[in-house]
């Protein structure tokens, strides 16, 4: 099919970014998915690469490249969380976070766009989170990186536009996927320590009871394959509600009320 789009997916090994390539694939594409882990998926091609080995990242690049000539999506998906209080974080922990979630992210689009301005041409959907908008106590970091990249695709469109490059960040709420049991846990002292489990168990009773990744997976391929969109979308009609009233409240207000939930 000569209008055949190629998609490049990150931690495409599971959960949302599994699923996303499914729905990609199923919506025609060629897809490749970038993980460390070779887990394989009808139809999906997988390249190895850490997203945050940069060398890596433009080999996987140049590998599609040489494949099929172009690439028309990206999708950055890969990232982790950890929990804590900031006071007991290790900074090599924290800088670990933001590797990954930013910096990982940041490799892979640097590495792809100068392929899609030579096409005149691309869409790159980054993910992000609510925390990005709204953010956690005691997930500091997970959030802290989660909001760069809002701002990182804000700026970043601004930038391409001319190119033809559109971009978005999208902000999932709750997931039901492997996620929550990847969590990484500082070990907390006895100052936060009590808070600090009432909080993550908060988190974690609602990203199990969340929303299934197929459905994530299946919002955000129609997201990537639309020309543009707005730069930040929501998924699920309770966190569109969400982020509009993110938005529209004093900040003052709608952080106390993120305070009452996981700060307790």
């Amino acid at each position: 099919m000569a209008d055949k789009k190629i998609a490049v997916v990150t931690g495409g090994s599971g959960g949302i970014g599994r699923a996303t390539a499914k729905n990609l694939y199923q919506s025609g594409c060629t897809v490749y998915e970038l993980s460390r882990r070779d887990k394989r998926q009808k139809g999906i091609t997988h390249l190895t690469a850490d997203v945050t080995d940069e060398e890596q990242v433009k080999k996987a690049i140049n590998e599609v490249i040489a494949r099929e000539g172009r690439i028309d999506i990206l999708v950055n998906n890969a990232g982790y969380g950890i929990s804590g209080a900031a006071e007991t974080t290790k900074s090599a922990d924290a800088h670990a976070q933001l590797e990954l979630n930013l910096y990982g992210m940041d490799n892979v689009t640097r590495a792809v766009l100068p392929h899609m301005r030579k096409q005149q041409g691309g869409r790159i959907i980054c993910v992000s989170s609510i925390a990005g908008i709204l953010p956690i106590p005691f997930q500091l970091w997970y959030s802290v990186s989660k909001s760069a990249i809002a701002s990182y695709v804000l700026a970043l469109q601004n930038e391409v536009r001319p190119y033809g490059i559109s971009l978005c960040a999208i902000l999932p709420g709750d997931i039901a996927t492997g996620f929550t049991d990847a969590r990484q846990k500082s070990a907390d002292n006895d100052v936060y320590g009590k808070r600090v489990e009432r909080s993550v168990a908060t988190m974690e009773k609602d990203e199990r009871g969340g929303m299934s990744p197929d459905k994530a997976g299946a919002y955000i391929a129609k997201i990537a394959l639309k020309k543009r969109t707005g730069p930040l979308k929501a998924i699920g009609l309770s966190y569109k509600a969400v982020a509009v009233l993110a938005k529209l409240l004093p900040r003052r207000f709608s952080n106390y009320i993120v305070g009452l939930i996981y700060s307790k």
